[in-house]
């Protein structure tokens, strides 16, 4: 997703101590996550971006992932938007599967994951860049993602990356219902 600043809500509060009362550090941020947001290269950024096009998209994967995920019984569960911390990030895939063994090991009422999924999804939104959306597979990569899906909803390509190499699909390579 694009990088944009946050926006505070308005409050009775001056501005000065509403920016003072963002969190200032990774630490912090992990300590008191702000929502819809995520924490990159030291900023706190709104995510934004989402058109109908990818909610109709984020919204079928959630669906087909957890069909699979139930259908071959491996247990865990798929999130929508669900903030994780990558390597001195904090990033919101808008898909993701969380394992049994990172439930039973963080458990479910949790603010964020300490960690990255093992498998995470990212649409393209029209306020991407190209290169940024690649750099961010790597990043995730780099956190311990075993599986990078990256959807390009205009050109209808999937882009899948995997420790060990990637895979591009295009519309017609797929099943299309």
């Amino acid at each position: 997703m694009a990088t944009a600043p946050v926006q505070v809500a308005p409050t009775d509060l001056p501005m000065e101590e509403r920016v003072s009362s963002l969190p200032k550090t990774l630490a912090d941020y992990l300590a008191n996550p702000v929502a819809q947001t995520k924490w990159v290269d030291g900023y706190i950024v709104e995510k934004v971006g989402q058109t109908l096009v990818h909610a109709k998209i984020q919204t079928r994967l959630l669906i087909r992932w957890a069909g699979y995920v139930e259908h071959q019984q491996l247990g865990g569960m798929v999130l929508v938007e669900a903030p994780c911390q990558t390597t001195g990030k904090v990033r919101r895939p808008d898909v993701a599967y969380s394992s049994p063994d990172l439930i039973q090991q963080f458990g479910e009422d949790i603010a964020m994951l300490l960690q990255s999924y093992p498998l995470v999804e990212e649409i393209f939104s029209p306020t991407d860049c190209g290169e940024d959306i690649f750099l961010k597979a790597q990043e995730y990569l780099s956190s311990d993602v075993l599986e990078v899906w990256l959807i390009f909803p205009r050109s209808k390509y999937v882009f899948i990356q995997t420790q060990d190499g990637h895979l591009w699909l295009a519309e017609q390579d797929t099943d299309k219902s």
